[in-house]
Order: C-alpha cells, then structure tokens, then sequence
C-alpha cells in the first residue's frame, strides 16, 4: 500500500522518469525496451489525468485525516479531466472538507457542481448529493429551502438507510418548527423504522420520542 501512495503522489515523475528512460534506450539500448517505458509512461498519465490522487484522499477522509486529506486532493490540478464518476466524488470530497472548515459557499457551490456531473457506472448520486446540499442551506440557515432539497433527495433515492434515516429525522424536525406535527410524525416513523445503528442517529430517535409523545396531532 506505501509504494501504491508513493507512485499515486509521484505519478507525474514517473511518467518524466519513464519517458527519459525511453529516449535514452532507444538511442544506447533497444526500441523494445523503449516502447515499454513509453507505453508505462502512457498508462501514467492517463491515470494521472483521470484519476488525480482521488484513491488516497478517500483512504485519508475515511481514517478521519482531513489534514492529509486536503492535501492530496490539492495534487489534482486539472478535476475537469478526472473520469466522471472520480469527477463527481472530487467535487463531493471538496464540500465535505470545506463543510469541515465551515466554509459553506464553497462547499455549496462544489456539491452542485458534483450534482451537474451525471454519470451512469456508479449509477445515481443525486439523492446523496442533493442530501448534503440540503444540511450546507441548514447550516446556512436557509431553513425553507432546505427543507425542499432534502424532500427532492429523498424522491431521488437515497441508498444508505442511515443517511435516508438522517434525512427524515431532519424533515421531521423542520417540520415541528413549522407545527405540521401529523407530518413531522410520519417522517419520525420512517427514520425509526430503518433501524439505524449509528450511536448518534439512535440517541437523536430517542430524544425525538419523547417529544413526539408529548405532541398533539
């Protein structure tokens, strides 16, 4: 895995290095071992292109490393190049990490430019996508307009039950605030009967119970 990072982080000298190679065996040594420095070098930087450094930055959000994190994703000079569906979870990773800087312009405008980049291999994002965007109007306070993305991202589909879960304690929760409470008690049904199993989603239930109980309607 070290020596997958340290070429993902140097890919762009390996393809200097490799062509530099070719040149040089194909001037003292022989064309065989050229075209294959060529071609490795090829290989390169289309990955370098196509992929950018996304492998590792995802290894380093899901160790909770933001630090490293912001840092390799800053190594992907040309994300308009990157595959789609790589395109797409660059500009999701961006929000994210802006999120956690609350810098929320720009992790607004990052997570719609994600929704804009439809791909068909990883199938439909836009559920998740439209969900993040609808917590960034939240912590904007943007309260209405929230609450119609995060309605549009649950018609779009969501595929995590605990994000799904998360999505509909939240609308259940804004709609409290507007005193729709047989509205806000449907969608508190729903989150409950997902059956989330994340420690925080189970202690917000537990807590939404008990004002639910107390709520006529």
């Amino acid at each position: 895995m070290k020596v997958l990072r340290f070429y993902i982080l140097y890919r762009l000298q390996f393809i200097i290095v490799l062509t530099g190679l070719g040149i040089l065996s194909h001037i003292y040594y022989d064309a065989v071992t050229a075209w294959i420095c060529y071609i490795l070098a090829a290989i390169s930087l289309v990955l370098y292109f196509m992929l950018g450094t996304m492998r590792i930055v995802q290894e380093a959000v899901a160790e909770g490393n933001v630090e490293a994190a912001t840092s390799y994703i800053k190594k992907i000079k040309f994300p308009r190049l990157l595959f789609k569906p790589v395109r797409s979870g660059y500009y999701m990773l961006q929000s994210n990490l802006a999120m956690a800087t609350d810098d929320l312009t720009s992790a607004e405008s990052n997570i719609r430019k994600s929704l804009n980049t439809k791909s068909s291999i990883i199938g439909n994002m836009k559920g998740e996508n439209l969900l993040q965007l609808g917590f960034i109007q939240l912590k904007k306070g943007n309260h209405k307009e929230a609450r119609l993305t995060i309605v549009e991202a649950v018609k779009a589909g969501i595929t995590d039950k605990e994000a799904l879960s998360m999505a509909y304690l939240q609308l259940c929760s804004l709609e409290i605030q507007r005193t729709q409470n047989r509205i806000a008690k449907d969608y508190f049904r729903k989150a409950k009967a997902l059956k989330p199993k994340s420690e925080e989603l189970v202690k917000q239930i537990k807590t939404m119970e008990k004002q639910i109980a107390r709520m006529p309607g």
